[in-house]
């Protein structure tokens, strides 16, 4: 008669087994994803590593290998250092802001596309918002900064002609716009590709329900709201999930290009403060362990979010 210990064994025996078979039976799927796999492996587990630095007083020269410990002291020196705090606050201003309107412009405008009928003026308006995404933080931001000008640039132009104001105003130069020029930039460089998955979502919702729907006498306005919203609430919760990680990563390049020396109380985010400390001051340890605070706090944002979603309704991204 077989022990219990025997019946476990026999049992992940089967299951190795199985599982082999499994990838044999898929092997062209695995070498599909094997370059793929092996990309990640190099470019974002290989690099974990350099985390050692964070608990050194690590010099290039002397390598990780030959610097010194120093245990918690660059993450004690963090949570004492006033200027973290002011861009942990810029941060997660910045962040909240983008959020917050990236999602409602996202989905508002895979709403109004999806209700166009004509289908070349729908790929004409998709095209013209999907380009943006494409140009780099360089060129757009040099955008930005010609739109936003004081000295002739669109927005004070209309506002000029319009006598709202007598004289054109520095946008980039006021403090407290900063946060609202990088939301601003960031849903119109990214917000026709946002809206690309919630698309897919309502192409799948069955046709069959709007049609019952206008025999009950439903306008467009209801069918949005009792049909169409309601059918991508799972691709929202999901998309909203996965965008919790990035709270506290609000665009290097962009925050980089858009700043400046007179907006530095307010654009100096999480990212230019471990970039400042890193390459400017050479202080390669204290960057990375307010690198690792970043990534730590980003993990716990995102399987605390995927845990509470799955308790509430069942629906989770993992």
């Amino acid at each position: 008669m077989q022990t219990s210990e025997n019946i476990v064994r026999t049992i992940n025996h089967r299951n190795k087994k199985s599982f082999f078979k499994k990838l044999v039976a898929q092997k062209e799927l695995v070498l599909i994803t094997l370059p793929f796999l092996i990309l990640l492996i190099v470019f974002n587990y290989v690099p974990l590593w350099g985390w050692l630095m964070a608990f050194q007083d690590y010099k290039p020269v002397l390598g990780i290998q030959h610097s010194a410990w120093v245990g918690l002291q660059n993450f004690r020196e963090i949570f004492t250092d006033p200027d973290f705090y002011h861009a942990l606050r810029n941060t997660l201003g910045i962040s909240i802001l983008k959020f917050i309107f990236g999602f409602l412009t996202a989905i508002t405008l895979a709403v109004l596309i999806n209700e166009v009928r004509s289908k070349k003026y729908k790929k004409v308006v998709q095209t013209i918002s999907y380009l943006p995404h494409f140009v780099s933080w360089v060129v757009a931001a040099n955008i930005v900064y010609n739109v936003l000008s004081a000295d002739g640039g669109i927005v004070n132009t209309i506002l000029v002609n319009l006598h709202i104001v007598k004289h054109g105003i520095g946008f980039m130069g006021i403090p407290k716009a900063f946060w609202f020029i990088m939301m601003g930039s960031d849903v119109w460089k990214e917000v026709g590709w946002n809206s690309i998955i919630y698309l897919s979502a309502m192409t799948a919702i069955d046709s069959e329900l709007y049609e019952a729907a206008s025999i009950d006498g439903a306008g467009r306005l209801k069918k949005i709201f009792s049909i169409t919203l309601p059918s991508i609430v799972p691709t929202i919760k999901i998309l909203m999930i996965l965008s919790i990680g990035s709270l506290l990563s609000v665009g290097f390049e962009q925050t980089y290009l858009l700043s400046n020396p007179s907006v530095i109380d307010y654009s100096q985010t999480l990212e230019l403060y471990v970039y400042n400390y890193g390459i400017p001051l050479g202080r390669i340890s204290f960057a990375t362990a307010a690198g690792i605070f970043n990534s730590v706090v980003a993990l716990i944002l995102v399987t605390s979010f995927n845990r509470l979603s799955k308790m509430i309704d069942g629906e989770s991204a993992f």
